[in-house]
Parts: structure tokens; sequence; C-alpha cells
């Protein structure tokens, strides 16, 4: 693979999540059930993430496959996207008179394939390779992948060969429970679907030993893979959880969790700032306490003033307003302390060695120790290669 290929590759998967748009709006005008916003969303957001980290990736690392397989799950969920809207459209208004109406019918599960590449990008992060006692299992991994894609395409194969492919809600007949020559795909599915599971845990327990051992540069790499994770798995899990939700809740929530994984990827493999991750960690997780903290004071002041003190609603809003703005400073300094103590250690060592060195300085009066003592805080707090320092006469 070439640059010129990655940029072509690349290009294609960029645009194409945007046919999503004008086949939604077709599709809700002529059947009135076309898909929501959040689906519309989570396809752009997924498919143009995962293709703009790809397509760097892939240009300055062609021989690193984690490029080809952002680019590979971008397609596949753009695939999945498209491919299902466009057979309701096909085989439900036109009667399968439309063009591709039948290659359609048989990407409508490949947003199954996108899933099954993101546990191979976490294995071969951030080098692309995995190791020798990985050999067997990435084997046995890629032979279930092709088991299962090629069990989609034998349930699609078999609705296609029935009058009407598609059942009253729009899926493909036998998807739920495959019949005919595709019966074997039953119980095959699952088994799948189990060793698919099992395959995400080893890769991420693998992932965890491997941050456990690294050191350097490699460490501060798996860093990024790890905070992107973490960001994309817990905003995931609170916009599922949170249904009661306003829809634009989620309309955010969920292209910032699509997003966080592949861009953490691609800041980790093109080693861009790297060692910006532990200040990253510590400002996000302090402003995150912060920001509960003065909500939870806001409410808390707001039900006092208007409730226990009996004042007007308005009154009420801006006292609680003034102390919230009152405590965001000293707050803040005070969790950036605490956080920076457990997750950004070196910056809160420094600062620590800077503000000991401060103190002694407005005692000492002799220069050679003033002397000495200044190259001890900055060794301590910069750890420089070589430090001297030369007083003019």
């Amino acid at each position: 693979m070439t640059p010129a290929t990655a940029t072509v590759v690349g290009i294609v998967a960029l645009v194409a999540p945007f046919a999503t748009i004008p086949l939604a709006i077709l599709l809700d005008r002529t059947t009135s059930s076309g898909p929501s916003a959040v689906d519309v969303v989570w396809s752009l957001g997924f498919g143009i993430a995962f293709a703009g980290v790809g397509i760097v990736v892939a240009r300055r690392q062609p021989r690193n496959p984690i490029g080809w397989l952002l680019l590979g799950a971008s397609l596949a969920v753009t695939l999945a996207s498209v491919g299902p809207q466009y057979v309701v459209l096909d085989y439900t208004v036109h009667h399968g008179k439309l063009p591709l109406g039948a290659i359609a019918l048989f990407v409508t599960q490949a947003w199954v394939y996108a899933f099954m590449l993101v546990p191979l990008i976490v294995l071969l992060f951030p080098d692309g390779h995995a190791g020798p006692r990985w050999r067997w299992p990435l084997r046995a991994y890629l032979c279930a992948a092709l088991v299962y894609v090629a069990g989609t395409i034998n349930v699609a194969a078999v609705a296609l060969s029935l009058r009407t492919p598609l059942d009253s809600s729009g899926n493909v007949i036998g998807s739920s429970h495959p019949f005919g020559s595709a019966a074997w795909f039953g119980p095959t599915q699952g088994a799948i679907t189990i060793f698919f599971g099992v395959f995400c845990v080893a890769t991420v327990v693998n992932a965890v030993i491997s941050f456990r051992r690294a050191r350097g540069e490699r460490r501060q790499q798996l860093k990024w893979l790890g905070a992107g994770g973490a960001t994309a798995v817990t905003l995931l899990l609170v916009t599922i959880i949170w249904s009661s939700a306003p829809a634009f809740v989620g309309n955010v929530l969920l292209p910032i969790a699509l997003t966080a994984l592949p861009v953490s990827i691609g800041v980790g493999i093109l080693k861009y700032r790297l060692y910006e991750i532990d200040r990253l960690i510590s400002r996000t997780l302090s402003y995150a306490l912060l920001t509960g903290l003065l909500v939870g004071t806001f409410i808390g002041l707001v039900a006092l003033t208007t409730d226990t003190l009996d004042l007007s609603g308005r009154v009420g809003v801006a006292a609680s307003t003034l102390v919230a703005a009152a405590l965001f400073n000293p707050l803040r300094v005070r969790l950036q302390r605490l956080v920076d103590r457990r997750f950004n250690r070196a910056r809160y060592d420094a600062q620590a060695t800077v503000e000991a060195f401060t103190a002694r300085l407005r005692d000492a009066v002799e220069l050679d120790a003033i002397r000495s003592d200044l190259l001890d805080a900055v060794n301590r707090a910069v750890e420089p290669v070589h430090a001297s320092l030369w007083l003019r006469g």
C-alpha cells in the first residue's frame, strides 16, 4: 500500500458517510420511518473520525496496518448505515426496481465487521505488531471473522431468493433466525459472538499488562490509548443508561465518544505531544469534579434559598450564582493540586520543588549556597541533561 492509495481510500471514507443524510431525508418522506437524528449522528461521527485519523496514519506510515484498519472500520460503518436505508427504499417503496439493491442487501450487517476490527486495532497498537504469543489466537480470530462474514452473506442470499427479502420491520428476513441453507449460521453466530467477547477482553488485558511493563515513549502511547478508550466507553454508557436525558445531550456526547478512541490512537501512533497526556488527564478530571461540585452547590443553594429561606426564585438563583462563582477559583486550585498528586505527579513534584526553593531563598544570604540550591532545584524539577550557572562578576 502506498500513500497515494491511502489518499484515495481516505477521501472515499470521508465523503461516503454524508450519503446517509439525503437517504435519511428521502426515507423519512416516503415511508415516515427514517432513521433518527441520533442514528445519523452516530454514523457520521464514527465514519468521519475513523476515516480522518486512518488517512493520516496510513499516509505517514503505510506499512502500519492500524491506519488501514481504521479506514476499513469507517467504510464498514458507512455501508452498514447506507445499505439498510437503501434496501428499505428499494424493496418497500420501489419494489426492488432500484439498481444495486441486491448488493446493498449483502452489507446490511457490515456494522459487525466494523466492530470486529476495533479489537485488532487495540491489539496491534502502536507499531502494528502483536508479538509471537498472539499468532495463533489472531489466526483463530481472523478465521472466525471470515466465517461470520460468510454466514451473513448466506443469510442475505436466502432472503434474496424470496419474493420480499424484508420483514414488516424492515429487517432482512432470517437475520435473527437463519433458515434454509443458512440454518447452520444460527448456533455458529452465538459461538462466534462469545469468542469475540473473550478476544476483546484479552486485548484489553494485554494492553494493561503492556502498559505496566512499558517505559518511556511507549508508556505514553499506551496512556493515550487508555484515555481514549475509557472516554469512549464512559460516554457511550452514559448515553445508553441516561435515557431520560434531552435528545441534544445524546447528540453531543455520542460524537465525542466516537471521536475519542480514533483521535487518541492517532496521537499515540504519530507521537504528537505524547507527554501532554498526563496534563490532559489531570485537567479533565479536575474540571469534571469541579463542575460536579459547583452544580451540586448551585442546586443545593437554590433549594435552600427558595424553599427554606422563602426567598423569591430570581433572588435565590442570583445568590446561588454569586456563591458558585466565588467558590470557582478556590475549588479549582485545591482540586487541581489533589488530582495532580495522583495523575500528574511530575508536575506536582516540580511545583513542590519550586515552592520549597522559593521558601528557602527568602532566608539565604550566601551566594554559593544559593547557586547550589538553584541548580539542585532545576535538576529535580526539570531534569535536564546538564545544568550550569554562570554569574557575572
